[in-house]
């Protein structure tokens, strides 16, 4: 998008997708065991419990993602149009947006009809005329075993929350499992902070190359 856009991405409600379940079970067992139900072998979709536990796992890990993280977002990426020079927003792009540039200074987008439409010139066509490849900035959505283990703790005690919720209705085992998620959270942010590489100057995306001082280089002089 252009320089009046506010600087957001364009969030898109998409349906879950469809994974390999046996990946999930490790996950969804944990939340069973946060809620004092027994570990099951299998993602029986008749069991009532395993269903509620693992349709929140997934819609979690959505949700969770969605909020853009360093290890699912990527800038600057180069996409191509079709021959109408229009793009078609896939299910694994959470949110999208025209990376900011000079090119796109009169442009923004907003999904529509599953593809990228330009609110501003009031079309499809998002090219600048000049060729078929566009820049996005797009946050993925992935499947549980490309998540980051900070990661993958946080949208457990999360989702473990919501089925404590929704199976038990205890009052004092909500509160313990809130507690665990601000617990992982944190422990998700400080992996995000080491893994983002940010610093108060804000230096746009990939061209960080403050590196701060630390104490411990005194005792090299």
């Amino acid at each position: 998008m252009g320089s009046l856009r506010a600087p957001f991405f364009l969030i898109l409600i998409m349906p879950i997708p469809t994974t390999n379940a046996t990946q999930e079970l490790p996950a969804v067992n944990q939340i069973l065991a946060s809620v004092g139900q027994a570990p099951v072998t299998s993602l029986d979709q008749t069991n009532p419990d395993v269903a509620i536990a693992y349709d929140t796992l997934l819609t979690v890990s959505r949700e969770v993602q969605a909020e853009g993280w360093s290890f699912n977002t990527e800038f600057d990426t180069p996409k191509t149009t079709d021959a109408n020079k229009e793009f078609s927003i896939p299910n694994n792009m959470l949110q999208v947006d025209l990376t900011t540039s000079s090119a796109n200074a009169y442009k923004n987008v907003v999904r529509r009809e599953g593809k990228l439409y330009d609110r501003y010139n009031h079309t499809y066509e998002i090219t600048d005329g000049a060729g078929d490849e566009i820049r996005l900035d797009i946050v993925w959505l992935f499947d549980w075993v490309d998540l980051p283990i900070p990661i993958q703790d946080y949208i457990v005690s999360r989702a473990a929350v919501l089925v404590s919720t929704r199976i038990v209705g205890d009052g004092g085992q909500y509160q313990m499992l809130q507690q665990k998620e601000a617990y992982t959270r944190a422990m998700a942010l400080e992996y995000e902070c080491n893994q983002g590489d940010y610093t108060f100057f804000g230096t746009p995306a990939g061209q960080n190359n403050y590196i701060s001082y630390k104490p411990y280089q005194a005792l090299y002089r």
